[in-house]
């Protein structure tokens, strides 16, 4: 009785295994996905592989067979994707990838890069996660046995890394890859390779927000401009520090680079650009004045100097703005008749600019100075100038209005 109720259980055992067998042989390739702990980690056995392909290397007609099957399958996939198929379309796709692998890290990588692209587009963040496990792999591979020579740095290959890092939004390991190839194209001598892989650095540090290690990339690359005279260069590399620093608040480092672009444009006579500057540069100094005072009368005298220029060249867009500063520093002083008298400049400036609402603001400002001081009909004589351009401009009408009402009430006189 025992030995029959053994022989049973066996051949049920029996059975139930060739089961299993025949079913995973029935399954198509794309299927398997769902079994495996990453769809991308091990090439399954597929019908487009040739026999023994785990045995030998691919011949040169099997490798290009096998890259057009592959090619097909994208198309396969991109059209079952646009049919709205999306579970099948991406099963189609690691197909493609794990089978890519056989024509080598270069065009896996390549591939990846494609299919993640798609995949941040779609908010797939399942396969987002498949593609970048794989690039990591590819770029940190197991380490080789000792018999076997050590592998020369493909530059290509790291540039597609990096590639496909920024399709992928994933900046970190982007930067990684394009700091191997800034290594390999320095070992080259490759200056024009340099500076490109610096610029896409410095790019995917700002991304990153990472403003300390982007000015740090930025720096280097305004000493080579500087070097080569590239004129053009020094000046963006210039202006690109400035709003880095400025980002990362460190208002001297963004004075220090706004005073050499203050001197190139001098010495080019471009002296268009000099008051901008100029209230950007005094910013700065205010900024610093919050722990030192004594830097106050810096950024009063930048904005001076920026308000005469402007003025000097019709700009008086610009003139207005550093004359808008000037008041704020004078009025955060406790100065309020020196800001009275910057106030009158304004209004001429804003009138100059023919700029309507700018003028109107002006005489709300001026409003305010004279409540101050307590100079009632002088407040309510500019106030009512601000009633009548935001009844033309129809804008805070009501504000005029009520301010007007409350210098119109005798209690509040």
């Amino acid at each position: 009785m025992l030995r029959r109720l053994s022989f049973i259980v066996t051949t049920v055992i029996f059975w139930h295994l060739c089961s299993a067998v025949t079913l995973a042989e029935t399954k198509k390739p794309e299927q398997l996905d769902k079994f495996l702990p990453g769809p991308l980690e091990v090439i399954i056995p597929d019908p487009l592989l040739p026999p023994l392909w785990d045995k030998q290397p691919l011949t040169l007609e099997q490798r290009q067979k096998l890259e057009t099957a592959l090619d097909e399958l994208n198309q396969e996939a991109a059209v079952t994707l646009q049919g709205g198929d999306r579970v099948k379309a991406y099963e189609i796709w690691n197909r493609e990838l794990r089978l890519r692998r056989l024509l080598g890290s270069l065009a896996e990588v390549q591939a990846l890069s494609r299919v993640g692209a798609i995949a941040w587009n779609q908010n797939e963040r399942e396969e987002l996660k498949y593609i970048t496990q794989r690039l990591q792999a590819i770029q940190k591979p197991k380490p080789a046995k000792k018999k076997d020579a050590p592998k020369t740095p493909d530059l290509e290959l790291w540039r597609s890394l990096g590639e496909a890092y920024q399709k992928i939004r994933v900046p970190k390991l982007a930067i990684e890859a394009y700091n191997q190839v800034l290594a390999l194209v320095r070992q080259q001598k490759d200056t024009t390779a340099e500076l490109e892989t610096l610029k896409t650095i410095g790019e995917l540090h700002l991304s990153w927000f990472d403003y300390l290690s982007a000015a740090a990339t930025y720096e280097e690359l305004l000493g080579f401009a500087t070097i080569q005279g590239d004129g053009v260069n020094e000046i963006a590399y210039l202006q690109q520090l400035a709003y880095i620093y400025q980002q990362a608040k460190q208002p001297q480092k963004a004075i220090n680079v706004l005073d050499k672009l203050v001197k190139i444009y001098t010495n080019e006579n471009n002296l268009t650009q000099i008051s901008g500057l100029k209230i950007a540069i005094a910013t700065n100094y205010e900024s610093l004045g919050q722990e030192n005072p004594s830097l106050l009368q810096q950024a009063f005298n930048n904005y001076q100097e920026a308000y005469t220029t402007a003025w000097q060249l019709q700009q008086f867009v610009i003139a207005s703005e550093a004359l808008q500063k000037i008041i704020a520093l004078y009025r955060s002083q406790g100065q309020i008749e020196a800001a009275l008298q910057t106030s009158q400049i304004l209004l001429t400036a804003e009138q100059l600019a023919t700029n309507f609402y700018g003028l109107m603001q002006a005489y709300d400002e001026m409003g305010k100075l004279y409540l101050e001081r307590q100079q009632y009909p002088q407040a309510l004589t500019a106030f009512q100038k601000g009633l009548e351009l935001a009844q033309e401009l129809k804008h805070q009408e009501a504000y005029f209005t009520q301010q007007i009402e409350k210098l119109s009430t005798p209690a509040d006189k």
